[in-house]
C-alpha cells in the first residue's frame, strides 16, 4: 500500500496509508469482498472497511501538505526531520544502544533504541514507555519493528526545546533503570515497574515504595511548572488484544429496559 507519510515526506501524510494492498498469490482468494464491488472468489472474507477503495481524504491531506510547502519547503521539511532525528540519536547514543545506523553513525528520519539489555533486570520496553508518561510524554512506537526496541520519530515540527525535553526525560529514565540494574531499587518495586504514577497514587496515605513521592511525580525540575498527570495507572496492555472486553449491558438488561 502507499504509506504517504513516508512516500511524500517523512511526516507529510498524517499517519495512515491508502491505496492497493498487495499479497502473495496464495492469499489472493481471501482478499476482502465488498457489496459495491463483490469479489469473484468464494473464499473472500467480508469487507474490512466501509469504503471499498480506501479513504480518499488521506491523499487529500498529503496533496494539501505539498501545495502549502511547495518544492523547496517539502525538501526543507525532510531535511529538518532528518536533522532532528540525528540530533536526538546523538544525545541518546551515550545512554542507549541506537540500532541500525550507517557507517557515519547516522539515522534516517527516525531512530531505534534497543532496551533488550535491561530484560535481565526485569525491565521491558513497556516499563520505559509507562515511565515516560510521568514526564508528560505520550510514548513513541514500542516493540516494533523489533520487540525489544522503541522507535522514536521527532518529526520536522518539533522545536529544539521540545527535543531536549524528551532527551532529558529519556536520559533520566536511563539513570532510574540503572538503579534497578545495580540493585539500588528492587526489581519488583521501582519507578519504572510502578509507572505511571497518577495523582491518586501520589496523594494516597498508603505509600510502600522505596522512593519518594517527589521522585515519582517530579523527577525533573521543569515538571513542577508543567505537569501532565496520567489519568490511569498500569493496565494489562495485552489483555484487551487477546480478550473481548464489552462494557455494554447484557441482552437481558437491554430486554428489561
Amino acid at each position: 500500500y502507499d504509506q504517504l507519510t513516508l512516500t511524500i515526506s517523512p511526516h507529510g501524510g498524517g499517519g495512515p496509508g491508502v491505496g492497493p494492498i498487495c499479497v502473495a498469490e496464495h492469499l489472493a482468494p481471501f482478499l476482502p469482498s465488498h457489496h459495491v464491488r463483490p469479489a469473484e472468489s468464494p473464499l473472500a472474507i467480508d469487507a474490512t472497511a466501509a469504503a471499498p477503495f480506501g479513504s480518499a481524504s488521506v491523499a487529500l491531506i498529503s496533496w494539501a501538505y505539498i501545495k502549502m510547502l511547495g518544492g523547496n519547503g517539502l525538501s526543507d521539511s525532510s531535511k529538518i526531520a532528518l536533522l532532528n532525528a540525528n540530533y536526538m540519536a546523538s544525545r541518546l547514543s551515550g545512554h542507549y544502544s541506537v540500532r541500525y545506523t550507517n557507517e557515519n553513525k547516522r539515522v534516517a528520519h527516525e531512530l531505534l533504541i534497543d532496551l533488550g539489555e535491561f530484560a535481565k533486570s526485569g525491565l521491558k520496553v513497556m516499563d520505559f514507555a509507562k515511565r515516560l508518561q510521568d514526564y508528560g510524554f505520550h510514548p513513541p512506537t514500542c516493540s516494533w519493528p523489533t520487540s525489544t526496541c522503541m522507535l522514536i520519530e521527532p518529526t520536522e515540527s518539533e522545536t529544539l526545546e521540545e527535543l531536549d525535553r524528551f532527551c532529558d526525560a529519556m536520559i533520566q529514565i536511563r539513570k532510574e533503570a540503572e538503579d534497578v540494574v545495580t540493585g539500588k531499587q528492587p526489581r519488583d518495586n521501582n519507578l519504572l515497574i510502578n509507572a505511571p504514577h497518577t495523582m491518586t497514587v501520589i496523594a494516597s496515605d498508603d505509600w510502600n515504595r522505596p522512593y519518594s513521592r517527589e521522585t515519582a511525580a517530579y523527577p525533573l525540575p521543569w515538571l513542577k511548572e508543567k505537569k501532565f498527570w496520567p489519568a490511569v495507572s498500569r493496565i494489562d496492555d495485552a489483555y484487551g488484544d487477546l480478550n473481548l472486553v464489552c462494557e455494554c449491558p447484557s441482552v437481558e438488561e437491554l430486554a428489561s429496559a
